[in-house]
């Protein structure tokens, strides 16, 4: 690239220091510019290690970035991605995209009218083997259902059992943006949550209905003691079955591939995507409908 994009980092977090930051700052098309976090010594750290600057006030970080990366919790990261974007920066979304329908609406109405350009990171669907999967079964077609199980006991052990969020809302809204993106991407759009239930354990089980008549089932915890965790799905109809339980490409990788993406929108003006902030909604209100069905 001629002119590298300027980012911005908001959060300082395990994610952060393991996908973001390397990614950000190691990537031909970007640069680390600064970071924000809510712990100005994490920021310092963070920053540091990554040759940017830390920032102690969001807006004047804002004043010096092209673009904004967040990897914050959804009720942070909503109100400052629309600060971003009223300010005319792109911005990478980490899901889910706010902590409500409302300010995701909020959100998605404040990326249009500036025009920049989105990406949420829906990890899996920058890998490789998952593109090469989606397109034989669109290719293929005639598919009725799918089943998927995504179970980890993240919330017991590792980086992440320290998030109150993750403790507070459970997997419906950590593991539901990837689990529901990939179901959705295979089957068609999800159009109602026929039957959801949680269990004192935080297990997640739902029946999905999709646009065309093709239903699938969900079941995914964050509190399963699984060594190694497990993620499966397998699509199924007249044509046999299709399984995509790979993790061939890494995450960084995979973060790699978005800014690939994220990189050639700005450059080329593109404002849409499959996996944009318009994505981020629908995601927002599938999480939405799934916790009303499950409490009703």
């Amino acid at each position: 690239m001629d002119e590298q994009l300027r980012v911005g980092l908001v959060g300082a977090g395990p994610w952060a220091q393991m996908i973001h930051a390397p990614g950000i700052a190691n990537h031909p098309g970007t640069t680390l510019t600064g970071v924000w976090a809510r712990r100005a010594e994490a920021a310092g750290e963070l920053a540091v290690a990554h040759g940017a600057e830390p920032f102690e006030d969001y807006t004047a970080m804002l004043s010096t970035v092209d673009a904004v990366a967040f990897c914050v919790p959804p009720a942070v990261q909503g109100p400052m991605a629309i600060e971003a974007a009223n300010a005319g920066k792109h911005v990478i979304l980490e899901k889910p995209i706010a902590e409500s329908v409302e300010v995701a609406e909020n959100l998605a109405a404040a990326v249009s009218s500036a025009n920049v350009a989105s990406l949420v990171v829906l990890t899996r669907r920058y890998a490789p083997e998952t593109k090469e999967l989606l397109a034989q079964l669109h290719r293929t077609g005639g598919w009725t259902g799918a089943d998927g199980r995504w179970l980890t006991g993240a919330l017991l052990d590792g980086p992440f059992s320290n998030s109150p969020w993750r403790h507070e809302k459970g997997a419906l809204d950590d593991i539901g943006p990837h689990a529901f993106d990939l179901l959705d991407a295979a089957l068609g759009e999800i159009t109602d949550v026929i039957a959801a239930n949680v269990s004192e354990t935080g297990l997640w089980q739902l029946i999905l209905q999709h646009a065309g008549g093709a239903t699938s089932t969900l079941s995914m915890t964050l509190s399963l003691p699984l060594q190694p965790p497990f993620a499966g799905f397998t699509v199924y109809g007249p044509n046999g079955h299709r399984t995509l339980n790979s993790r061939d490409t890494s995450a960084q990788d995979c973060f790699t591939n978005l800014l690939d993406d994220f990189v050639a929108m700005v450059h080329s003006g593109t404002t849409t995507h499959e996996c944009d902030v318009r994505r981020g909604l629908h995601l927002q209100r599938v999480i939405d409908l799934a916790r009303r069905k499950a409490e009703a």
